[in-house]
């Protein structure tokens, strides 16, 4: 298994996570957003001062500039939205120097007096826009804290699991090869018994920790290392590989030649926990097919596990790829990882996996993975009859020659 990196990141980041800023090109000023913070407020006082300047000077003319400063201050508000004491002052100068311009107005006999009342309430609307714009931005700063916070907490459970699993791999493997050289030298069938049962557990520790390890490394950027896998191939190598493990009816059913882009040993691993899990829940003579199916081009490609084993109960079924809900039916015990294993390497492929199942009638499991825009082949229905009868030896040997055979018939048309 390849070895997976648990070096601790910095808090709230995924470990091996680089973060790249891209360079503005030369000629563009470097200026914050939109300009910095005091450029925006001398901007805005020179502004404001010309328009109260102009309210004085051309007594009858002052609505527009009146109004502009008022606009011109909500709008730098919405950019700056500064402290309530820096904001009661603004509001306070804007408020008696443009009412002192109105006033004058109202003194020369330019404006009737009811024009003093614009500015009062136009106060009260900027206090109305700001108290929702500070609100806005608590809420704001709430959530980011509340995302830090959480990514703070992913990050340390990623690492706890990461750390946990790896500390755990060397004793539990220690433990293991000193249970084996003492199963080797008791006699007694009560003594072999325990070894065994302590070897079982010990196995299924190993399990756990080596599941937990990749699990935990999914949100890694170099989680996967992708190249082409060939699916009808791959299928052919699980089956030889399950053949002698499991008394059970191995089936290949429909097998399109689909090429995908993918970890082999990834993807290689939730299989076989698909088919661990197929085993688990299936007696001996029952079938477990596997199939490799693509539609038409632009599908993704679906690789099927079906069985005829016991099923699983409806009430079940929305919570079997969550972790440690093994499902079990009594006969055998399972990590409780091998469904998340395989739900975690489907999404971290950009791909999912379902299921369909009833209690007495058996289980499909179906895990889609992307493929290129290419068509697909499928294997005629006698090669596949045949296949299942095939040895498995010769049954890689058949798909070989077949997909050389379609390659040399493709070049001659």
């Amino acid at each position: 298994m390849r070895a997976i990196s648990s070096s601790p990141g910095e808090p709230g980041t995924l470990a091996g996570a680089a973060t790249t800023v891209p360079r503005l090109p030369g000629w563009l000023p470097r200026l914050g957003w939109p300009w910095p913070p005091g450029v925006i407020d001398t901007v805005w006082t020179i502004f404001a001062l010309v328009n109260l300047d102009f309210i004085f000077m051309f007594p009858g003319w002052e609505t527009i500039p009146f109004h502009v400063i008022w606009a011109s201050l909500t709008l730098v508000y919405g950019f700056r939205t500064w402290r309530l004491g820096p904001t009661l002052w603004v509001l306070s100068a804007v408020m008696v120097l443009t009412a002192a311009g109105i006033a004058v107005d109202v003194w020369v006999g330019q404006e009737p007096i009811a024009e003093l009342t614009e500015d009062p309430l136009l106060a009260l609307m900027f206090l109305a826009m700001a108290w929702h714009a500070r609100r806005k931005l608590s809420v704001e700063r709430s959530h980011h804290l509340v995302s830090e916070h959480n990514a703070r907490l992913l990050a340390a459970q990623r690492r706890f699991l990461q750390d946990a699993a790896h500390q755990l791999r060397t004793p539990i493997t220690i433990a293991l090869g000193h249970a084996e050289l003492l199963a080797s030298a008791v006699s007694g069938k009560q003594e072999s018994e325990d070894i065994e049962v302590v070897i079982g557990e010990l196995n299924r520790l190993r399990h756990i920790s080596e599941r937990l390890l990749i699990i935990a490394a999914a949100g890694d950027p170099a989680f996967l290392h992708r190249e082409p896998v060939a699916l009808d191939q791959l299928i052919v190598e699980l089956v030889r590989r399950w053949r002698p493990t499991a008394e059970r009816s191995w089936r290949i059913g429909q097998l399109d030649r689909v090429t995908v882009q993918a970890d082999r040993e990834r993807l290689g691993l939730a299989l076989d926990a698909l088919l661990e899990n197929a085993v688990r829940h299936t007696g001996r003579g029952d079938a477990i097919q596997l199939s490799v199916i693509r539609d038409y081009p632009g599908m993704p490609a679906r690789i099927v596990v079906a069985d005829t084993g016991t099923g699983i109960p409806e009430d079940q079924l929305p919570f079997i790829f969550d972790r440690f809900r093994t499902g079990d039916d009594g006969q055998s015990r399972g990590t409780g990882l091998g469904l998340p294993l395989v739900r975690t390497v489907a999404r971290a492929h950009d791909g999912d996996v379902t299921v369909r199942s009833a209690c007495g009638t058996g289980s499909e499991f179906e895990l889609t993975l992307p493929v290129p825009g290419r068509p697909a082949l499928a294997a005629p229905p006698a090669s596949r009859a045949a296949a299942d009868r095939m040895p498995t030896d010769q049954l890689a040997a058949g798909q070989t020659a077949a997909h050389a055979a379609e390659d040399r018939g493709s070049a001659r048309r």
